[in-house]
């Protein structure tokens, strides 16, 4: 028996999903809460990485129960032994074939802007990148030379070893946010590299600021020079939306 969780989280505070020697994350938290249903260590796998203070509304993981708990229902028993931040929304049986990280066949992430020149709400802080306003039409014009199947080794920041950084962006769109004072940039592809999402999202902005044109933004693609793209967004405003199957 194979168990597949859909998980979302609120990321401020955790070193992101994956289990690191020092931090507390997402994924260790399951497993310890895991431990205390099955008296045994399980190894729960991820369909990817989310960077420390990165959100989730609908990360997908799985693991492999040990014999005679079949009958678990897995997100009550989890959710009453998790922290608030961290919920199972869902889970159901999978096939022993299924991996969360290797049979993904594409994830949407969203990354909320703070767009208005009055004051960041404090309850928002911790969800948003506060840029103040922005040309979203520029913007939304400078997505299309991103869209299709493209080297995007300018924003692939280091730390992961990798042989091919050519992705499909799929769909790409500007839409406003949770509240009249935000906007969200939505990014759905087949798979994504190293903090590649939110380096796309921080050129984007500077189209937006008018710091760059689109034909600019073109041209750091095309060099494949991360040296010559914007610094990282922040962490924060970046959540996991969905993972496809």
């Amino acid at each position: 028996m194979r168990v597949k969780l859909t998980i979302a989280y609120d990321g401020t505070g955790y070193q992101g999903w994956q289990v690191q020697k020092n931090g507390v994350t997402v994924q260790g938290e399951v497993e310890k809460a895991l431990y205390c249903i099955c008296s045994k260590h399980l190894r729960v796998h991820g369909s990817g990485r989310t960077d420390a203070g990165v959100h989730a509304l609908g990360q997908v993981a799985h693991f492999d129960p040990p014999p005679g708990y079949r009958k678990v229902p897995w997100d009550r028993a989890l959710n009453a032994l998790l922290p608030p931040s961290i919920r199972i929304l869902d889970w159901t049986e999978a096939d022993e074939e299924f991996h969360a990280r290797f049979s993904a066949r594409g994830k949407q992430y969203s990354y909320t802007l703070w767009t208005s020149r009055e004051c960041l709400h404090p309850q928002r802080r911790n969800f948003v990148w506060n840029t103040g306003p922005l040309d979203l039409e520029a913007m939304q014009d400078a997505t299309y030379c991103l869209l299709g199947s493209h080297d995007f080794s300018s924003f692939m920041n280091k730390g992961t070893e990798i042989r091919d950084t050519v992705r499909t962006i799929q769909h790409i769109c500007i839409v406003p946010g949770f509240t009249p004072r935000e906007t969200v940039i939505l990014i759905r592809a087949g798979g994504f590299l190293k903090q590649m999402a939110r380096n796309m999202v921080s050129a984007l902005v500077q189209v937006g600021q008018k710091k760059i044109s689109s034909r600019d933004l073109e041209t750091v693609l095309k060099s494949r020079n991360r040296s010559l793209a914007p610094a990282t967004a922040p962490a924060r405003g970046l959540c996991l939306d969905y993972v496809e199957y």
